[in-house]
């Protein structure tokens, strides 16, 4: 059976550019050394990790002193949350229940936090942040972060990041983007948004699992999370993994070539507008979060199921060959009522997220729409 894969928001393929340079650096590992040593082999390595740090500058527009290589975007999270929570003891981190479970479980972790509230699309309350911030500053309260995401990882809404960032500098309080569902998928310019601290994942954009970066703005100051060592400028110990970072390198400059994001947005908006399109033709199937596409990421739409759970919709997709999820990208195992939805008053447990990316075909549609309404009819016929 052909198997067709519509979870690119969980993880999207490895583009070939990228495993092209991380094949390259695998191959050179006789000749490289550690990237902080002054030896050929050393200075041989630190070449190859600064390529990689400029191209995911140039991808992000900002400089390569500010981009911190990480592990991925859950380790740059909680990097920013903890330098920030450190920086201002004490403090709390203002926030959405619609952020991704990294946000929200490291700032409980580290901080007093403040929640406000979302519209029924699952966009942030610009003016709630202020009003939070304005209780904050009147009751001698210090706040230490305040989290803004470029776009939601379950329902795609773009948040009102410029009205936030502008609220907090009026403020003086830093804000965090978690930028991981939206970077490679909608145009940014890190240091055109103002933001403070941004955290980016590779493999959401065709780059390597297990890498990503933290933008730190120029000037800010934060302590490292990871310890142990003096790498990335001492604000991130460890021995950089160079494979990853070309890997990242490389998705990262095929993303800032000239218009490239822009024809993969319009190839990958055209493909979800056919799946909701045949979704919502559905009885009792309706499209969750901004219903205008121009305010929700392009490669992806959350849909809510009347009457079926989504666990067997899922497996039932999945015995037809086609890959969806439900909920966000790290509530798989437990597929428990997702937090984000619940926030937005929709149905939180029947749900179905479609997502798509560079290697979605018309074929991969036509597999979905062949097997998500004799699935849906068949399961609530189950259920009498």
């Amino acid at each position: 059976m052909s198997r067709h894969y519509l979870d690119h928001a969980s993880t999207t393929p490895l583009r070939p550019e990228a495993a092209d340079a991380m094949m390259a650096v695998l191959a050179a590992t006789t000749e490289l050394g550690d990237p902080g040593r002054l030896h050929a082999e050393g200075r041989q390595a630190r070449d190859l990790l600064e390529r990689a740090r400029e191209q995911v500058a140039a991808f992000l527009g900002t400089r390569p002193r500010q981009v911190v290589l990480t592990s991925g975007a859950t380790e740059a999270i909680n990097a920013a949350v903890w330098g920030a929570t450190r920086a201002r003891p004490g403090g709390a981190v203002i926030l959405a229940d619609v952020e991704h479970s990294a946000v929200r479980e490291a700032s409980a972790r580290l901080a007093p936090t403040v929640t406000v509230p979302v519209t029924s699309t699952g966009a942030l309350v610009a003016a709630a942040v202020d009003e939070a911030l304005g209780d904050a500053a009147s009751q001698g309260r210090p706040v230490a972060l305040v989290h803004c995401q470029l776009a939601n990882h379950e329902v795609g809404t773009v948040q009102p990041l410029s009205a936030v960032v502008e609220i907090c500098r009026r403020h003086g309080v830093p804000v965090h983007v978690d930028a991981a569902a939206g970077a490679g998928h909608l145009p940014m310019a890190v240091d055109e948004t103002g933001a403070d601290l941004v955290s980016v994942s590779a493999h959401k954009m065709g780059g390597p699992q297990g890498a990503g970066c933290l933008v730190v703005r120029r000037g800010l100051r934060i302590d490292p999370f990871v310890v142990g060592g003096e790498q990335e400028r001492a604000r991130r110990g460890g021995l950089e993994n160079l494979a990853a970072a070309a890997g990242f390198g490389a998705a990262a400059a095929v993303l800032a070539e000239p218009g490239r994001i822009e024809d993969e947005a319009a190839a990958h908006g055209a493909l979800v507008a056919e799946l909701v399109v045949a979704a919502t033709a559905v009885p009792g199937v309706s499209l969750l979060g901004e219903p205008d596409p121009a305010g929700r990421l392009p490669h992806l739409a959350c849909l809510a199921i009347d009457g079926v759970e989504a666990e067997p919709v899922l497996l039932s997709l999945d015995h037809a060959g086609v890959a969806a999820h439900s909920g966000s990208a790290c509530a798989s195992e437990s597929l428990a009522p997702s937090p984000v939805l619940a926030a937005m008053g929709a149905p939180a447990d029947r749900s179905l997220r479609l997502s798509v990316g560079w290697t979605t075909t018309v074929a991969d549609v036509d597999a979905f729409v062949a097997a998500f309404g004799p699935a849906v009819e068949r399961l609530r016929s189950l259920r009498g």
